[in-house]
């Protein structure tokens, strides 16, 4: 497969310094922008993705008339909370 190249991008020499002065040893600036911009792609994706379920489960509520109570759901969220705090505590102990 051949590579492709992205368009050039002029920024403030403030904003370079600051990328120059974050990077890991061995880390290029290129390949630090590359990971960068493949993070950000994968962030729109998760968020798309996200609002895409959130808006067909709204509509399935509404289609149906099934809610669950937010009470209900911020219960099980403590609970898991709750339960990962306590495996944690455990961990760290051993």
């Amino acid at each position: 497969m051949k590579t492709a190249t992205l368009p050039s991008l002029r920024v403030e020499p403030e904003l370079r310094e600051s990328a120059e002065s974050v990077l890991r040893e061995g880390e290029t600036l290129s390949g630090f922008i590359e990971t960068s911009l493949r993070e950000a792609i994968q962030r729109r994706r998760i968020r798309s993705e996200f609002i895409a379920r959130g808006l067909a489960s709204g509509e399935a509520a509404r289609r149906t008339g099934a809610y669950i109570d937010a009470e209900v759901v911020h219960g099980e969220l403590a609970r898991k909370l709750a339960q990962a705090r306590t495996t944690l505590q455990k961990k760290a102990r051993a």
